[in-house]
């Protein structure tokens, strides 16, 4: 594939350019910029302004970067994170000049359906680090980058494109915080300073001192002519040599090379057409056939899918189980932070072996995160209660080549960060998620605390997996397979001590013998009079009721499903047998558990007697077993719902 790009800049041989190197550069923009206005011009949508601003930066970037067309797929390679998606058509333009693809696929298939040029940038694309779009992540995703990049030993850098507008995202401020306390000095930001947004000027929709609060969170801060290629270049050289991170600001101008669209938010989110963009091209001394070309072209089909996101392969002992007896009662999340901590030391400093990065937000001790803290220092982040930074930082390190791990209380891991955590899904990343108090089972902190959504949440993304164990036993075998299976999964857990799950010889059920199988339900008791599906720690309370069941001569069959994303068909046929059902669970009566075996039922066809046990209120504050009871979900309470569902 011939490329436009035929400068050797890789690495900053010099720190300044010639002015031949200046002037062919200015070349090069200019038909890139043509490139990108045809692009929104032939979908009739984008946002032309912003990418003719952005495309200096976006050109030198990809020419001094060790990111090329050959080795973008491997690990061993510089990062480039743009958290304007938006400007999509610059980025695009940037690395078909640079050889990645033809601009010809870009110009005829951006924004259309099946293809790859989607109109916020996209990991399927090559050369496309992280797919952006919802402005503020992009720098914590350059924060996770950079510090995979530390974990492996390895000196890339990382380079991360900007928006002024974004920058009063409360999100940003985290993330600059992170990478100065992080030392994050192979870290550089340019920053597209056109003073221009949706709305207006940045200086009338929402006033702040930019340069002050990058110079206050500790960052080397330069600015630069960004669409001058001489000084552009030389502010990038400068701050590499920075010890710490720094950010260039970019005095742009929104709409470069096209006069009608130029200073102007008009054109922000606006594609040019018919005499503007024969007008835009004459500018730009390209002959307006271009967009007649690729129309032509648009018709004749998509171009092949993208790349599929990957981490890298996964090198990690997870050891061997620790199986907990009867004589136990301990809670689920002090038997994941062990399983953890055994895990690290079996890893920590050893050659050849996967990074598995801990992240903290304030919360070790109650997340039980600090025996791997103590056993492997280096491999533990405390990043402060910091919770929307984290959420990105520690799904974008894994797409750097370490298994990055992230233990949180419910409502902060999941329900706080939802839309990063949607975006870690639609990023393909490796993230694992370890959350605590989860349910009711949070006492006396109260309804502000119990995440009682988590399932339905994990519901609307298409990638998640969770885990929600029953006991010690099953916590610690999860915790294990989640550590060496490539993906996002979520461990989900109470807070209260509970006791080892035995069958009715008194064996630990999920003790020696035990292997764990996502999407297999547990048989914990065998019966034919109906059957009960539980989930979590209500597990015991359910058990409970079938031994009160049993003692008025009903047997049902008790089923634990630790796995609500991922239904388990034969444990549904086997229930449907029984003639009734009944799910019980302390989360969201309508989107957890309940909904699931219920939606499962209906799409079967299936007539059987159902009634879903929950939550159906906010709950109190109180002992957990306490408000469990309240919320009409004790075990004298299944009792009377199960009878009464069998003499329906």
């Amino acid at each position: 594939m011939k490329k436009l790009w035929n400068l050797e800049l890789r690495d900053f041989p010099a720190d300044r350019l010639t002015e031949k190197e200046s002037d062919r550069i200015g070349e090069i923009a200019k038909q890139c910029r043509a490139w990108a206005v045809t692009m929104t011009t032939v979908a009739n949508s984008g946002h032309p302004a912003g990418s003719l601003s952005s495309m200096e930066m976006y050109l030198l970037t990809y020419a001094v970067a060790n990111v090329t067309p050959e080795n973008w797929r491997e690990l061993d390679r510089d990062f480039v994170v743009i958290s304007h998606g938006h400007t999509s058509p610059g980025a695009y333009a940037a690395l078909a000049a640079h050889g990645f693809f033809p601009p010809e696929e870009a110009m005829a298939h951006f924004r259309q359906a099946g293809s790859p040029f989607q109109g916020h940038v996209e990991r399927q694309v090559p050369g496309i680090d992280w797919g952006s779009g919802n402005l503020g992540q992009g720098l914590s995703a350059g924060v996770g980058y950079a510090m995979a990049c530390r974990a492996r030993g390895v000196s890339h850098n990382v380079f991360v494109l900007m928006s002024d507008g974004e920058q009063v995202k409360g999100q940003i401020a985290e993330a600059r915080r992170m990478a100065a306390k992080e030392k994050l000095a192979n870290l550089l930001v340019l920053l597209d300073y056109n003073h221009i947004q949706i709305s207006g000027r940045i200086e009338e929709i929402m006033p702040s001192d930019l340069h002050g609060l990058w110079k206050t969170d500790g960052w080397e801060v330069l600015e630069c002519d960004g669409q001058d290629p001489a000084a552009l270049y030389h502010a990038m050289a400068v701050a590499r040599k920075s010890a710490k991170p720094a950010v260039v600001f970019c005095r742009n101008t929104m709409g470069r090379g096209v006069s009608f669209m130029e200073n102007l938010p008009d054109y922000h989110g606006k594609a040019a057409a018919g005499k503007d963009y024969e007008k835009a091209m004459e500018e730009l001394g390209v002959s307006p056939r271009l967009a007649e070309e690729a129309l032509l072209r648009r018709k004749s089909g998509i171009p092949a899918a993208g790349k599929e996101p990957g981490h890298g392969k996964i090198l990690l002992d997870t050891g061997t189980p620790k199986s907990f007896g009867t004589e136990i009662k301990t809670d689920n999340r002090s038997a994941f932070g062990k399983a953890l901590e055994d895990v690290g030391r079996l890893n920590y400093d050893r050659a050849g072996q996967t990074p598995l990065l801990v992240f903290d937000c304030d919360l070790a001790g109650s997340v039980k995160t600090d025996g791997f803290a103590r056993s492997c220092p280096n491999w533990f982040k405390e990043m402060g209660i910091q919770e929307h930074s984290t959420a990105t930082v520690a799904g974008a390190a894994s797409c750097g080549g370490v298994v990055s791990l992230w233990a949180d209380f419910g409502v902060f891991g999941l329900d706080e960060v939802y839309n990063q955590q949607r975006l870690n899904d639609i990023n393909g990343t490796n993230l694992k998620v370890a959350l605590t108090h989860v349910g009711l089972d949070v006492g006396e902190d109260g309804m502000t605390h119990q995440c009682i959504d988590y399932v339905g949440l994990f519901r609307n993304t298409f990638g998640w997996k969770l885990i929600v164990p029953a006991d010690p036993n099953q916590t610690d075998r999860a915790t294990r397979w989640a550590i060496r299976t490539p993906g996002n999964i979520c461990l989900a857990m109470g807070r209260s001590k509970l006791p080892v799950l035995a069958d009715e010889r008194g064996v630990p059920l999920f003790g020696e013998g035990y292997e764990f199988r996502y999407g297999k339900a547990d048989v914990i008791r065998e019966g034919k009079d109906g059957t009960i599906f539980c989930m979590g720690q209500m597990a015991h309370g359910a058990l409970k009721a079938w031994e009160k069941l049993v003692e008025t001569g009903i047997r049902p069959l008790l089923l634990h499903v630790s796995c609500p994303l991922e239904i388990d068909d034969e444990a549904v046929k086997a229930a449907v047998r029984t003639g009734a059902v009944l799910t019980v669970e302390d989360h969201h009566s309508r989107t957890g558990l309940g909904s699931v075996i219920g939606m499962r039922l209906a799409e079967g066809g299936e007539a059987v007697r159902f009634r879903a046990m929950g939550v159906h209120r906010y709950g109190d504050s109180g002992a957990s077993e306490d408000v469990i009871t309240r919320m009409g979900l004790g075990s004298e309470d299944l009792f009377r719902a199960f009878r009464t569902l069998l003499n329906r």
